[in-house]
């Protein structure tokens, strides 16, 4: 795929994933005990030949900036092509926000048209998958598409959440005739997975007709709008997807990554690349228990861990017991505590004796940097 280059958008503000992205983007929220959310769309392009990827990013950006760094652990540190990161700018004529994601890509037109690929990738970072793109651009191909969407139907994500999605209908020639944007009360179960394939000059020609008419969305007004005027077709993808795009999603990805199935088709069928840390293998004391969860480097483990899923630098003390809990890098739960259904940042210390629980449908977070 030589012939294709990527843009990553990593979205607005996300409000529903509460104190985890407080000081961080959605894409750069960790996942899966070393991985952040961006890495697994990064991924499917690298692992796809695609070499030239630009990363749109506006709200709390330093933590998604500091991961990518260069592009050097993705293959993409390169002379020619490579990874860009763009993050907002003021200038005399803007304030620096950009008010959609088409006002996103349109201020960023310079790293299009200098680029020669024909056609162009668009993809949310926020997703959790494993792909190649092979097949999403033959299809493009074949059915001489203007823009081809990538969809899943819903069947094992719950229906509230479908009002977070983008929703849509294909007739059977894969033609979507219907594309509804976070609709309150979804009319299918098929939902656009936000990656969209299109030629780089009609990408081109749109953001500059959608801004000139002050419209600055790209779903809202250059696929709805645009739906009957242009061929867009659908490509249904059928693997393991989530969104991190709210607490409880969040969770549940995390939670499935536990399952030896999901694990594999996830981690096992590709490499997912991420920001390499040198760090001592995870130690396990004479006192340890862990059951079913998945250990990160440098953690010690001396008390309890079941179903839980433990990132670089977690200490578990005697007697500690963590049960149905995300804990990231760095956080410390001390003796004869308890933690149940809780998600818990970077360098959190849970006291001695402590004892925090949540509910499956809603764990208890505790933000960067606490002492609880």
């Amino acid at each position: 795929m030589k012939n294709v280059m990527g843009i990553i958008l990593s979205g607005g503000k996300s409000t529903k994933l509460k104190e985890l992205s407080t000081m961080r983007t959605a894409p750069a929220v960790p996942v899966g005990g070393k991985y952040r959310a961006v890495d697994f769309v990064l991924s499917n392009m690298v692992n796809s030949g695609i070499t030239n990827v630009g990363v749109i990013t506006q709200y709390s950006f330093r933590s998604l900036m500091d991961h990518l760094g260069s592009g050097k652990e993705w293959d993409l540190d390169r002379k020619n092509d490579g990874l860009f990161i763009f993050p907002p700018f003021l200038s005399d004529e803007s304030t620096g926000w950009y008010r959609g994601t088409a006002d996103a890509m349109y201020n960023n037109l310079t790293f299009l048209k200098r680029s020669n690929e024909e056609y162009v990738i668009i993809s949310q970072g926020n997703c959790i998958y494993t792909t190649t793109f092979d097949d999403l651009l033959q299809v493009h191909k074949d059915t001489d598409a203007d823009i081809t969407i990538m969809y899943r139907e819903m069947k094992d994500v719950p229906l509230e959440e479908l009002s977070n999605m983008g929703i849509l209908q294909v007739d059977n020639t894969q033609r979507v005739i219907d594309f509804q944007e976070k609709p309150m009360n979804p009319n299918t179960l098929l939902s656009s997975l936000g990656t969209y394939m299109i030629r780089r000059e009609l990408l081109i020609s749109l953001l500059e007709e959608s801004v000139a008419h002050g419209y600055y969305d790209f779903v809202m007004d250059i696929i709805i709008k645009m739906l009957h005027k242009l061929k867009i077709c659908g490509y249904k993808y059928s693997g393991y997807w989530r969104s991190i795009s709210s607490v409880q999603m969040y969770y549940k990805c995390n939670m499935e990554l536990l399952n030896p199935e999901i694990n594999r088709e996830l981690l096992g069928k590709a490499k997912i690349f991420t920001k390499v840390k040198d760090e001592a293998p995870a130690k396990y004391n004479e006192e340890a228990e862990v059951r079913n969860s998945i250990i990160a480097d440098g953690c010690i483990i001396e008390g309890t861990v079941e179903n839980s899923v433990l990132f670089r630098g977690v200490t578990v003390k005697k007697g500690a017991v963590v049960k149905d809990s995300i804990i990231m890098q760095g956080s410390v739960v001390e003796e004869n505590s308890t933690l149940n259904y809780a998600i818990l940042d970077k360098s959190v210390t849970l006291s001695k004796n402590r004892c925090l629980k949540g509910e499956e449908t809603w764990p208890i977070i505790i933000g960067k940097n606490v002492i609880v």
